[in-house]
């Protein structure tokens, strides 16, 4: 008979987090500036947490205007609401990287 399987690493929601929870945490994804980058970025953070300040976001064109910068701080809940949001950052086709 065979053994379970264990597996070699936990998820990365049970690893072990230095944040202290809730915390303000400010959300940074970048892609090209055209049309609505920007709204799509707040509308998957909002998403995920609906109840922050929109004058917590920042916008922050590249030298050339070819990039924008979105950075948009929360008041985290939690170490899942965070990989929450990026996976659906990183999930969109717009999204260049995110941090």
């Amino acid at each position: 008979m065979s053994q379970p399987i264990e597996p070699l690493s936990e998820p990365a929601s049970a690893a072990p987090t230095l944040l202290q929870f809730p915390c303000s945490f400010p959300i940074k994804a970048t892609g090209r500036a055209e049309g609505d980058f920007a709204a799509r970025v707040i509308a998957i953070v909002r998403r995920h947490a609906p109840d922050f300040d929109e004058a917590a976001v920042s916008l922050r064109e590249s030298s050339g205007g070819k990039w924008l910068a979105v950075t948009v701080t929360i008041q985290a809940e939690s170490r899942a609401q965070l990989d929450a949001i990026y996976q659906d950052l990183t999930a969109d086709e717009r999204v260049v990287w995110a941090l």
